[in-house]
């Protein structure tokens, strides 16, 4: 069973040093990554904070960052923070990271792999 995904963020998380790293690794998450987050503080206070520690919990690694908290899912851009929200809807509640999508130009339907890979690679 695959239970870690790789995905690559629109932008890219930017460190202290201002090093850009795009590409991650999130894993399913468990009753307990949906159920810990509740008793959280800033989740009690402002119900939106609950994607923000709940990402924080299942996001593995982006780039050569392998210490994700809540703060540096705080510091993604919002295109970001918003990937990062569907891809997590997509492993935990599909299964997989591909999407239908329709060419603008030509109207044909074709899906996509979200973690940035080719079909049929994994």
């Amino acid at each position: 069973m695959r239970t870690e995904f790789t995905f690559e963020l629109p932008r890219g998380y930017v460190d202290g040093a201002g090093q850009v790293h795009r590409t991650g690794v999130m894993r399913l998450a468990t009753a307990r990554d949906e159920l810990v987050p509740l008793r959280d503080d800033r989740v009690r206070e402002n119900p939106a904070y609950l994607s923000v520690v709940l990402l924080g919990r299942v996001v593995e690694r982006i780039g050569s960052v392998t210490d994700i908290h809540a703060g540096v899912i705080e510091d993604l851009f919002a295109s970001d923070l918003a990937f990062l929200q569907d891809f997590y809807r997509r492993i935990n509640a599909e299964g997989h990271t591909r999407a239908q999508v329709t060419c603008p130009s030509c109207a044909t339907g074709f899906a996509v792999d979200l973690a940035g890979g080719r079909l049929g690679e994994s």
